[in-house]
Order: structure tokens, then C-alpha cells, then sequence
């Protein structure tokens, strides 16, 4: 029986099953909705009593105020310092190259005057104050430290606020040193919705924040979606994804690893590989078969592959372009020969590596470019978290004496014509002889 499943494009029932595959809605938990509707509620009412309240009861964490979970500094600070050299290298080594990318990505305000001497234009400015949201207790995602700080610290905002659990006062090192890499200015050992609230409304200790960005659970992704439009949020991501358009030329042994690379995620990810050539995906399921039971989450691997992923033999690699747009993944590699003669084809993709060396798992450490992507077809119309989810823009408008008469007068005939007096007369009055109405 085979470990993932096979499709050809040719095939009349094609475009059924791959849409079958893709199909994934986030099912919302009724007993997570309610509880976590109960915690909002709760923490919006009562503040940090209910923050210490939960965080005592989930985390079961000895602590009398929300100060006793504050995390100084300092242990972060250590906390780097700690590190074996080897392990400190690398998470610097990827700071920087998180920075140096996300650097280029500052916008920055601009002007133009006009003729009559009017001036236009748009001003940067970075938010005050963001929350990021980073798993704690024996999970350890000191990746999404950096790729949530850096760029908000790029942005220029003024206070990055650290919420994370610590399970029984298990607080994780290598998250800690993360932070003081990326220069977080306060870390505060909450988690769950409580913690999400706490950012979201803010109490006596914790300021309300501006966006709430980061990973989380079902409770905390339930959450976010709720606190929305109160503060921004990131995103709510769907399981991991990638996307493969290989033409046979990389090694088989290197495609079936990059496709468990997103299956050992969860059950739920998703890893596609697209080919013409129908010897090379066998040899490709071959692979698979041969190094499953080498890997540690391979039962988390083999349930991801059997339920949403797939072999697809296409007709061409300008076929498997079109399919690649249609599924708009969160991770695409094209691992073909002259990778980049076929950028330009693909549309909708979270992040494109390009060429066989280009794995998928270095963008998710330290090639520099984002690792939080637009999941389940949403790249079709979203981006990676960058720089720019951290800067707001304001319109700049400053009309002249000279610009006002002509701008009047164009305002004013259409704000008539939408039955909006006021609007009309508005304008008027800057004009040099006032229209009468």
C-alpha cells in the first residue's frame, strides 16, 4: 500500500481529487470557543487577577502577582550567555541575517508638491507597542522570536512585549537567549488565551499592545481571531505547507526529506511534489519508504503523507506552474535547473526557493527572509510577516490657496451629486468667490 498519494494530471477526476486534498478548514472547537470566550471576558473584567488566576491554574505556577512572573533581562541575558558556543553562533549567526534582509524592507515617508504648490504624500510610522506570542515549557521556538522581534524592532516600535508559558516554572533557555538577541524589551512568563487577552486589553501591569503576532495552540489561534479589530493580529495560520516542482535533476533522497521536512509538523501538514517525470516520483515514494522509519516523528510523518500529500505527475514544468498558482502554497521549491527562468510563472506563493540547494528548512532558520507565511491558498492574497506589518501609513495632505479652487470646485460638484450638502459647502468656503447653493 502506498505511503502518500498519487495523482496525474491527465486524468479526467484530477481537478476533484486535488481540490479534495487541499481542503482544509480550520474546524472551530465548541468547548475551546466557549472556554476561551469565558477567559476574554474574565481578564477584560478582572485584569491581572484573572491572568494570575489561570496562569496558576494551567501552568500550575507558584507566583502572587503578575511581577513574579515577569522575567528580568538579565536572565535572558544569561540565559544566552549559557549556550554552548556552537548553539550561541547559530542563533546569532541567524539574527543577523533576519536583520540584514528585513533592513531592506523599511519604507519610507515621502512628498511631492504639485504646480499650485500643493504638497501629498504619506508618513511611516512605526506602532508603539506589539505582543508576541512564543510556546513555551518543553517546545522550543526560538526561530519565531527572532522572526517576530527583528522585524518589529527594524520597524522601530517602541516596546516589544514577550508573553510565553513556563509549564510548572519550566522556563525554555534557548527561547529566553532568543529574546535577548532580538532585543524583546520585556518578557512575561503568561500564556493561553489569558495572555493573549492580557495584550489585547490590557490591565494594571501589562500595557494594552498594538498587534499580537506569534504562534500559538488552538486556544490562543481562538483568541487571536476574537481580540481582532481591538488590536491587529498577524495571522491565523492553518497547517504547514510545501509545495515541490522538481524536473528529476535534484536527487530523489533530497525531495522525500524536504517533503517530511513539513509533514513531521503535524498530522495535518501538507507535501506535494510536482513532476513530468513519472520515474522520478517513483523513485522519489521509493525514497520515502526507505528513510520513514528512520525519523523520529514518523508516524506523525506517515499520517500527514497518507492524508494530504501527494505525488503528482504533470505534463511539463509550465503545467506544473499553473497547478503550483492554483494551490498557492506557503513554502514552493523549484528544484530545477535554471530555477530562475521559471520564477516568473508563479504567482501566488508564501516564499519561492529556488534551485536544489535551496531547501525549504533553511528559510525557516536562517536564509533571512520570513518564516511566518500565508498558509491554506492564502498567499493568493497575503504576504510573510515583515517590516511592514509593524509600520502604519498616514496620508499627508496639504492643499494650496491655488489648489484649493480647483479642488473645491471638483469636490464640491461631486459631493452634489452624492446628496452630501455639507461636504459641498465645505469646500466652498476655501474658494475665492464662495458658489452659492
Amino acid at each position: 500500500m502506498s505511503v502518500i498519494n498519487r495523482l496525474d494530471s491527465k486524468e479526467v477526476d484530477f481537478q476533484s481529487r486535488l481540490k479534495a486534498l487541499l481542503a482544509f478548514e480550520a474546524s472551530q472547537d465548541d468547548a475551546i470557543e466557549s472556554a476561551v470566550a469565558n477567559i476574554l471576558r474574565e481578564v477584560k473584567e478582572q485584569g491581572d487577577a484573572a491572568v494570575l488566576a489561570y496562569t496558576q491554574k494551567f501552568d500550575k505556577v507558584d507566583a502572587q502577582s503578575i511581577q513574579d512572573l515577569e522575567i528580568p533581562l538579565a536572565e535572558c541575558q544569561v540565559a544566552l550567555s549559557s549556550l554552548p558556543p556552537a548553539q550561541r553562533q547559530a542563533l546569532e549567526a541567524a539574527a543577523a541575517r533576519v536583520r540584514a534582509y528585513h533592513e531592506r524592507q523599511k519604507a519610507s515617508s515621502w512628498t511631492y508638491t504639485e504646480e499650485d504648490g500643493t504638497v501629498l504624500g504619506q508618513k511611516i510610522s512605526p506602532m508603539d507597542k506589539v505582543g508576541l506570542y512564543v510556546p513555551g515549557g518543553k517546545a522550543a521556538y526560538p526561530s519565531s522570536v527572532l522572526m517576530n522581534a527583528i522585524p518589529a524592532k527594524v520597524a522601530g516600535v517602541g516596546e516589544v512585549v514577550m508573553v510565553t508559558p513556563t509549564p510548572n516554572g519550566q522556563r525554555n533557555p534557548l527561547v529566553l537567549a532568543a529574546a535577548a538577541v532580538a532585543g524583546v524589551d520585556r518578557v512575561i512568563a503568561i500564556g493561553g488565551a489569558q495572555a493573549v487577552a492580557a495584550l489585547a486589553y490590557g490591565t494594571d501591569t501589562i500595557a494594552q499592545v498594538d498587534k499580537i503576532v506569534g504562534p500559538g495552540n488552538a486556544f490562543v489561534a481562538s483568541a487571536k481571531r476574537r481580540v481582532f479589530g481591538t488590536v491587529g493580529i498577524d495571522m491565523v495560520a492553518g497547517p504547514s505547507e510545501i509545495l515541490i516542482v522538481c524536473d528529476g535533476s535534484t536527487p530523489a533522497d533530497w525531495i522525500a526529506m524536504d517533503l517530511f521536512s513539513q509533514a513531521e509538523h503535524d498530522e495535518l501538514a501538507q507535501a506535494i511534489l510536482l513532476c513530468p517525470d513519472a520515474d522520478y516520483l517513483n523513485a522519489v515514494e521509493t525514497s520515502i519508504m526507505r528513510q520513514l522509519d528512520e525519523m523520529p516523528r514518523k508516524d506523525i510523518i506517515r499520517t500527514s503523507l497518507k492524508n494530504r500529500g501527494a505525488l503528482i505527475h504533470v505534463a511539463d514544468l509550465d503545467e506544473a506552474c499553473e497547478i503550483a498558482n492554483f494551490i498557492a502554497p506557503e513554502h514552493l521549491e523549484l528544484s530545477v535547473k535554471n530555477a530562475q527562468q521559471w520564477v516568473d510563472k508563479i504567482r501566488h506563493a508564501g516564499a519561492i526557493f529556488l534551485g536544489a540547494y535551496s531547501s525549504e528548512s533553511l528559510g525557516d532558520y536562517c536564509a533571512g527572509p520570513n518564516h511566518v507565511l500565508p498558509t491554506s491558498r492564502t498567499a493568493r492574497f497575503s504576504s510573510p510577516l515583515g517590516v511592514y506589518d509593524f509600520q502604519k501609513r498616514s496620508s499627508i495632505i496639504q492643499v494650496s490657496h491655488t489648489g484649493a479652487q480647483t479642488l473645491g470646485r471638483i469636490a464640491s460638484e461631486l459631493a452634489y451629486g452624492e446628496g452630501l450638502q455639507s461636504h459641498a459647502r465645505s469646500a466652498e468656503y476655501r474658494l475665492d468667490t464662495k458658489t452659492s447653493s
